[in-house]
């Protein structure tokens, strides 16, 4: 260790098993902002006329710098230089200004970022809002949240799912967080009434901001450990309500992570008046500040289009996606998001006369969710608007963005933006596909790459749908049937678009390859192949009766907040039956036009649930009848809700455990009662005799055998609500169960082995069914 009077130190220490030299630690931690350095920084934001913040905003950004003097300097403008030292970024139609600094890091929030914005996750995102003053747009956003557990679960959720990706810890303990991460003020209101705050949020450096978390929480330790101590160090314990006599939320929250500093600083301190600084002087010393590019001003161009609460945001993303969409690449999703939301902001920028613009800013609100679903009446409203549903949205957003000049000019820009020479119909739905999923993506996270996949493939863009038509809303789809086969286009293409969209999202509309011709109709196979397009497109000819029903019934039956069971059926692994349920079972069923109701039913009445086999067929009846004369009867789906396997766990709902270890995994203990404990022998008591002492611990084995075969039950329960960020156990901790769990097997069989051959006789020699069941476990260790 080298060591020098006040200067920086370098340390050499172990991250793990890996030596790393530290270089540049500090002989000491900067201090906090005071309120003079907020004055000061706010007086010359106010004198800057280039940018405009609330001044909360400007207290906020105070707060979090470290260099308070600095960042007043560069705000205060000379004769020179009107808009001061700031950084100047000439964006698409704004003009975007940044100040450069030094940044506590519990004063950073995560914010929202294209790429976890299009990743199946179980925490929504907050809705954006633009803020401006006086006609003139800031470079500041609103976020609305449900209410602060919304908040600080998004939070816990970013910190998580961007470690289960990349970690860059041992980089930056080695030498710190060195590229600028973006960021601007936000202000955080609730829909609960709860009071709003301002804080500083990051665009981009998530996977750095993260990883400096990682750093301060140890080698070893997990993203959810990692997540709670980030969540905790940025929201405290505190809450909304508060007393009269206490101070606002804001402040509540700023003295929590001051407190929090002030912790830290005192250990740095300590660590550092050793003899020997160790690894959690580098750990502390090379997070406790990152650097930072805060945007404090924005201007739009003349001619610019765009109203002025969209400007900053929009700002804020093309400078995202030029990082991200040219030189270094979200995932597919996140960039088809970005590429055709960019591509609509453009066309909005333009001011074609040919459509209204304040009607362009609807679509592009309702594909981002800047609109909720529920607002779809109010925001298509008309002689008859739609319902507020998740597919009423995508056979709006569906209709609105394929009207036929729209459309080329989305491809162009989509073109220019990508950097493609061409791009035809299936190019375009494959862009659509994560903007359509977004309302149920995560209760459906187990068929989304299914889903896109057949958006790839033409999904629902029909041959007619870039034809002028209106979507005909209705609460029943069927009504559109009759007027479909008379020949009304917009009957006809709404069920298309509507029921289309249904079968893909629930993964009863597939790109299908060359290996579904083989497997049976139950197992997923189809009688011939064809692009997922061509399936809608047979389906809604208006001479196509049975193809129109399913349309009509897929549409009706169709819900955005579960999976059918047509599509993952729910398999028990421990025999229990599932707990009967009022709620209607969530299932497709394959269409009859002879039948009354319209239902397929098998000999003994029970209706027959729909396989993509029977869709991919009712497309085109003749060439399914010649592809596959000969299938095999279809199996028979449960016949009414009090039917075992009719009923099914909703989404979110675990079912609860039955036997003798109910209690174990219960949320609630009140009604049931504890395990039994283990006895252990007393020091003034009699020693316990070894046989009830082997007894004791028979029924704690027992006993724990059948907890974690609860327990994984629950997981098994909760993988369709979880993100697809992370699994629902980490890999390595499988590994390592897999392993405990191999060697609790082994000394199982072999105990048993010793007991057969010291105590088994012929007459208690198990039946033949029983054996073979004992004998199952010595199968596994030996394969």
């Amino acid at each position: 260790m080298t060591t020098g009077s006040p200067g920086p130190l370098s340390l050499d220490i172990v991250w793990g098993d890996e030596p790393i030299r530290v270089t540049n630690i500090p002989p000491r931690l900067p201090a906090d902002s005071t309120d003079s350095h907020a004055e000061g920084v706010t007086a010359a934001g106010r004198a800057n006329p280039s940018t405009w913040l609330p001044d909360t905003a400007w207290g906020a950004i105070a707060r979090a710098t470290t260099g308070a003097a600095a960042l007043a300097v560069q705000l205060s403008p000379t004769p020179e230089e009107p808009s001061g030292l700031l950084m100047v970024e000439n964006v698409e139609g704004a003009t975007l200004r940044s100040a450069v600094t030094r940044v506590l890091l519990n004063e950073l929030y995560p914010g929202p970022q294209p790429r976890t914005g299009t990743k199946v996750s179980e925490v929504s995102d907050p809705q954006v809002q633009g803020v401006t003053h006086e006609g003139r747009p800031g470079a500041t956003v609103q976020y609305r949240y449900e209410n602060l557990a919304h908040l600080r679960n998004h939070v816990w959720q970013t910190i998580h799912a961007t470690l289960s990706i990349n970690s860059y810890a041992s980089s930056i303990l080695t030498r710190s967080v060195t590229r600028n991460l973006i960021t601007h003020p936000a202000e955080i209101t609730f829909e609960d009434g709860t009071e709003s705050i301002h804080l500083l949020v990051v665009r981009d450096g998530i996977t750095r901001l993260a990883s400096a978390w990682a750093v301060l929480a140890g080698h070893g330790a997990d993203p959810t450990e990692v997540a709670y101590l980030a969540t905790d160090a940025l929201l405290g314990k505190a809450t909304g309500a508060g007393t009269s006599a206490e101070p606002g939320l804001g402040q509540r929250l700023a003295s929590g992570r001051a407190q929090w500093r002030q912790e830290l600083r005192q250990e740095f301190h300590d660590e550092m008046a050793g003899a020997a600084p160790g690894l959690r002087a580098a750990q502390i010393a090379q997070t406790y500040v990152v650097p930072a590019q805060i945007a404090v001003g924005i201007e739009g161009h003349e001619g610019r289009a765009l109203s002025a609460e969209d400007i900053f945001d929009d700002a804020i993303r093309s400078v995202l996606a030029s990082v991200h969409v040219e030189f270094m690449p979200w995932d597919e999703a996140a960039k088809n998001v970005e590429v055709i939301t960019r591509a609509l902001k453009r066309i909005i920028q333009q001011d074609d006369p040919r459509w209204n613009t304040a009607e362009l800013q609807a679509v592009y609100g309702l594909a981002v969710g800047r609109i909720p679903v529920a607002d779809l009446p109010r925001t298509f409203g008309g002689a008859t608007p739609p319902p507020g549903t998740a597919l009423w949205r995508a056979v709006y957003l569906v209709n609105a963005l394929t009207r036929p000049d729209l459309l080329e000019s989305l491809k162009d820009q989509a073109k220019a933006i990508k950097g493609g020479q061409r791009m035809g119909m299936k190019g375009f739905g494959e862009l659509l596909g994560p903007v359509i999923d977004l309302p149920w993506r995560a209760r459906k996270k187990l068929v989304t790459k299914q889903a896109r996949n057949a958006w790839n493939n033409g999904g629902v863009l029909v041959k007619g749908i870039t034809e002028d038509w209106t979507p005909r809303p209705t609460d029943d789809f069927t009504e559109l049937i009759a007027p479909a086969m008379d020949g009304d286009a917009d009957a006809r293409h709404t069920l298309a678009v509507a029921g289309g969209v249904a079968l893909i999202a629930d993964k009863l509309l597939t790109r299908n390859v060359g290996s579904s011709l083989g497997p049976t109709r139950e197992k997923g196979g189809v009688p011939f192949r064809s692009d997922v397009h061509k399936v809608v497109e047979g389906l809604s000819q208006p001479t196509n009766e049975l193809g129109l029903w399913t349309l009509a019934s897929a549409a009706n039956t169709f819900r955005g907040e579960a999976l059918p069971q047509n599509s993952v059926p729910r398999q028990s692994l421990t025999g229990k039956e599932p707990a009967p349920s009022d709620e209607r079972p969530y299932v497709y069923f394959k269409v009859d036009l002879g039948a009354p109701d319209r239902i397929a039913r098998d000999a003994d009445g029970v209706p027959v649930p729909l396989y993509e086999w029977d869709v991919v067929a009712a497309s085109e009846p003749e060439r399914a009848a010649q592809a596959a004369p000969a299938v095999r009867p279809p199996a028979p789906a449960p016949s009414s809700p009090g039917d075992p396997a009719f009923t099914s766990t909703s989404p979110g709902e675990v079912p609860a455990p039955t036997g003798p270890v109910a209690g174990l995994f219960s949320h609630s203990t009140e009604d049931a009662p504890p395990p039994a404990p283990v006895p252990a022998p007393r020091a003034d008591d009699a020693p316990v005799p070894p046989s009830q002492r082997a007894a004791a611990h028979r029924r704690a084995l027992h006993l724990g055998v059948q907890g974690a075969r609860d327990a994984l039950d629950h997981l098994h329960s909760l993988e369709p609500e979880v993100g697809d960020h992370t699994p629902t156990v980490p890999v390595d901790q499988l590994d390592e169960l897999h392993k405990l769990l191999v060697g609790i097997l082994t000394d199982v069989e072999n105990l048993r082995r010793r007991t057969v051959e010291t105590h088994g006789s012929a007459e208690d020699t198990p039946e033949p069914e029983e054996s073979q069941e004992q004998e199952e476990p010595q199968a596994v260790i030996l394969g």
